[in-house]
């Protein structure tokens, strides 16, 4: 980048003096800027004409002349940004601020929260790592399942908080008596972000699409086919009744993509950058739903903004802004709450680690306050005794005479907080006289992870979604924790009364039906619960509308800036 460039070497020009006039030969300035003598005497003529400095040179070879600094690089770095932003080159601002971490966060502090950029309302986010791609399925991250809910559009969608589905790109559905078929009628009036309308068939080739990927199919695999059968109607026909099929369609991995054109969607807002260090949402003006006030979103890829040394992280609580360097003292704390979803533990049992020894290992966990000593950030982690409001764990009586195993193994994944759980219990387990592996599975799931056959404990997290029981029922029948954890008979039992639940058509019966598999669960000791996180959301004055969601983001199309004052 030219801009770039040109501000680097202003800079080693101004470095020497800090800004105060230098007498200095063309042969000193080309040293420093580690180009030829010509090159810095056309550097020195462009500076001049843009006013950032004077140069009076002396005739004769080697005679040193006069350097008068007009402006200070930080200045002109702020301008340049300014300017790049104004002019909708997000990239060149970014590249533009290539600081150390407390240079860049004085630098961005007026850039990054709301702003409102050439008449725009635009909310920008400094965010700890680049993000994944948007691929349809399951994703890893709750940033990248969020931003799919934002781009992307399904059938059904959850609206707000609540935990039933409404419509989406079909307005309505109904079902028939015996529950195997189900019509989804489509609204008239769709658009995709590149101004196509929406076919419906369009919909019907990426759901038929999406049903191939592995976890898809089993998410879907009482699905026998799609078809359109009628211009506005889309009818599933299943070989097993199922009423999750609403929930199923509303979450984010179901969202639909254009079937011919993977990054274009029809939700809120479409995808205008998608870089390593810039992702960029701009409003859909064709939505068919309710429009943001917001008409961009701009995650800025800084981690070196969340540097440990400076006291910040974005590892759980949810950084969306910077305010102005003198707004600091007032960054509010607009939206907090306790997740649902969790950390937990599961047990293998098998010849190595009885249920009696596994109930003995939870009951360490639970009733020794390990969990309580976990030397983490200050509330970011909340110890807890129920999978779900409710849903409590087992009372069993003293255990401490059943001796442990000798040797255990435990493989635990992503979030961090587990690197400190698995130290502390390989510490407590080596004074009852049992040796831990410990292994660390470096991803956000168990896809990929060839040492869960031989894991007598595994650890990871629980994000749940809109719908809590639904989520559960999901992570039961799709990830792939399960067949590890439970013996083959077990697993075929669990996945039958899993089938068996879907079958009812009353959401409370459901509800009910899944409880009781996961009571079972934590009674013989195969699933404990760890902690809940603390998710928060702080913003600068001015950011209005942030109400956290399950998955400890915000809904984009709710928050507003007001408009500048004149």
């Amino acid at each position: 980048m030219r801009q770039l460039n040109r501000l680097n070497q202003y800079h080693r020009l101004w470095q020497p003096s800090l800004g105060a006039t230098q007498q200095v030969t063309i042969s000193e300035l080309a040293a420093r800027c580690f180009c030829s003598e010509r090159h810095v005497r056309t550097l020195l003529r462009q500076a001049q004409e843009a006013g950032w400095l004077s140069w009076r040179a002396q005739s004769g070879r080697g005679k040193r002349g006069e350097l008068t600094f007009h402006v200070a690089p930080e200045s002109l770095r702020n301008a340049m940004m300014e300017e790049a932003l104004k002019s909708g080159q997000q990239h060149n601002a970014l590249e533009l601020a290539q600081l150390a971490p407390e240079a860049l966060r004085s630098l961005l502090h007026p850039f990054l929260g709301g702003q409102w950029q050439n008449d725009t309302p635009t909310l920008r986010i400094p965010y700890y790592r680049s993000l994944e791609p948007l691929q349809p399925g399951f994703l890893p991250g709750r940033a990248e399942q969020h931003l799919a809910g934002q781009v992307f559009s399904g059938l059904t969608r959850f609206n707000g908080n609540s935990s039933e589905p409404t419509g989406d790109l079909a307005h309505h559905w109904d079902v028939s008596a015996d529950g195997m078929r189900w019509h989804f009628y489509i609204r008239s009036t769709l658009n995709w972000h590149n101004g196509d309308k929406i076919e419906t068939a369009q919909l019907q080739r990426s759901l038929t699409a999406l049903l191939t990927l592995p976890a898809l199919r089993t998410l879907f695999q009482s699905v026998l086919c799609i078809e359109t059968t009628h211009p506005q109607c889309l009818t599933f026909t299943l070989h097993q009744p199922d009423y999750w099929l609403p929930h199923r369609l509303a979450t984010y991995c179901s969202r639909l993509a254009h079937p011919d054109h993977p990054a274009v969607g029809s939700g809120p807002f479409r995808l205008a950058a998608f870089e390593p260090d810039l992702v960029r949402l701009e409003s859909h003006e064709q939505y068919h739903l309710s429009h943001p006030l917001l008409k961009a979103i701009e995650y800025w890829i800084t981690p070196q903004l969340f540097d440990y040394s400076l006291g910040t992280s974005c590892r759980h609580p949810v950084q969306i802004a910077i305010g102005e360097a003198d707004e600091l003292e007032s960054l509010r704390l607009v939206s907090s709450s306790t997740s649902l979803g969790f950390c937990y533990l599961t047990l293998k049992q098998s010849a190595r680690l009885s249920e009696i020894q596994a109930k003995r290992l939870i009951n360490i966990i639970h009733l020794s306050r390990l969990l309580h000593t976990l030397p983490l950030n200050e509330g970011l982690i909340t110890p807890t005794q129920e999978l779900l409001p409710g849903w409590t764990i087992p009372e069993w009586p003293d255990l401490s005479g059943v001796t442990l195993p000798e040797a255990l193994t435990l493989v635990y994944h992503l979030p961090v907080e587990l690197h400190t759980m698995a130290s502390q219990l390989k510490t407590y387990l080596a004074l009852q006289g049992c040796e831990l592996t410990v292994i660390f599975h470096d991803a956000k799931t168990w896809d990929g992870c060839l040492e869960l056959a031989d894991a007598d404990i595994m650890m990871g997290d629980r994000l749940i979604g809109e719908a809590p029981e639904y989520t559960l029922e999901q992570w039961l029948r799709c990830d792939a924790l399960w067949p590890h954890v439970l013996s083959a008979p077990a697993y075929a039992h669990l996945q039958a009364t899993l089938d068996a639940v879907q079958t009812q058509a009353e959401a409370r019966d459901r509800h009910a039906g899944l409880q009781a598999i996961f009571n079972r669960l934590m009674e013989s000791a195969v699933l404990t619960p760890l902690f809940n996180y603390q998710y928060q959301i702080s913003a600068p004055p001015g950011v209005n509308g942030i109400r956290l969601n399950t998955r400890g983001w915000f809904d984009f199309t709710e928050a507003w800036l007001p408009a500048p004052k004149s």
